[in-house]
């Protein structure tokens, strides 16, 4: 291993958010358990610690699932991205919880090994005796690799492209939960609330990624087709905020146009630290600040500063009529390139 282990720093604002989030959870767990205890008044404590602690985790896991296009739709959720990885960590503990829970309620009592068991009764093929503990397993398996590699130390380690695309294995556990509850319930119990809470989840959570992909899809389809050479016309000058930027797709990779005084540069959209949307930051004090972690890059070279060692490739800029033009041959990461100047008006 290259990459050194640091141990997590908790912020002011890290300690406050998994505050909020423990505390969330735990009055979850009270609510459910009176709401439990008043409908059903006969739950055994067992059965009541499953329910709690299954529904805790789907709750979660929705919530993670929305945060991402949220954030696509209004900034205002970008805080919650920034530590969407501890609440994926709270979640596979709720999950485990959950299953140690159900092995105990419904596994212990067996001759067999608690966790063979599992497995040995999921042998149907109706509805009535559907294996659903196996996707419950499968879904447990997949979120605890999540929570493993969480920490930065994997992230280098892995590349940013081989984690990201380990952790897009969290929408594979989602569909495995999904077939989990929903068979669950129908094989125990005599009403459909269970489920259809549940459905009505996943039609938010698909919705919103499909809202937030359109939205997506539109922003890269209103491009320039001007072209001269290697130079793709973009936006015009006026539209990119003083030390903010506007984000462009050519030939298929997202390009950040910044403009800070009267220069104007372009480089890869692309944070190497988690893919993060650089062109949604702001440049502070001379360099491009990515809104998810903070890391930052000279726009006129895409170097971190001293004394860190990061880069993100640059493109060549010039502006022409009031518009900038972009050449869409990206130089390599580091490579410094000279900005384009505003002319005066």
């Amino acid at each position: 291993m290259t990459v050194p282990y640091k141990a997590i720093g908790w912020t002011p604002f890290k300690r406050v958010f998994d505050s909020y989030v423990i505390i969330g959870i735990i009055a979850y767990l009270i609510v459910f358990a009176l709401a439990s205890l008043i409908f059903t008044p006969h739950i055994t404590l067992p059965i009541l610690l499953v329910r709690a602690t299954g529904t805790a985790a789907m709750l979660m896991l929705h919530i993670i699932l929305c945060i991402g296009p949220l954030c696509r739709l209004n900034n205002r959720f970008l805080p919650m991205l920034y530590n969407r990885r501890h609440m994926g960590v709270v979640c596979f503990f709720l999950a485990l919880a959950h299953g140690a829970a159900a092995i105990w309620v419904y596994h212990s009592g067996s001759g067999m090994n608690p966790i063979l068991s599992v497995f040995a009764s999921d042998t149907g093929s109706t509805i009535s005796s559907f294996p659903f503990q196996t996707f419950g397993a499968l879904a447990l398996l997949i979120l605890f690799l999540l929570a493993a590699t969480s920490h930065d130390f994997w992230l280098r380690n892995l590349t940013p492209p081989a984690w990201k695309t380990i952790h897009m294995f969290i929408y594979i556990a989602y569909a495995a939960l999904v077939v989990h509850v929903v068979t669950g319930v129908m094989q125990s119990e005599r009403h459909l609330g269970y489920s259809l809470i549940l459905l009505t989840g996943v039609g938010i959570v698909v919705s919103l990624h499909l809202v937030s992909g359109v939205k997506e899809f539109v922003a890269d389809f209103h491009r320039r087709t001007n072209s001269e050479g290697d130079y793709v016309e973009t936006v015009s000058v006026n539209a990119i905020p003083n030390n903010q930027a506007r984000i462009v797709t050519l030939h298929g990779e997202r390009v950040a146009i910044f403009r800070y005084g009267d220069r104007i540069s372009a480089v890869s959209n692309v944070c190497p630290h988690q893919n993060g949307p650089l062109g949604e930051g702001r440049v502070i004090k001379g360099c491009i600040t990515c809104p998810w972690h903070g890391f930052q890059f000279r726009p006129e070279d895409g170097q971190a500063p001293h004394p860190h060692q990061e880069s993100i490739p640059t493109f060549e800029v010039r502006i022409r009529d009031g518009k900038v033009w972009v050449n869409h041959k990206p130089r390599l990461p580091g490579t410094p390139v000279d900005p384009a100047r505003i002319p005066p008006e």
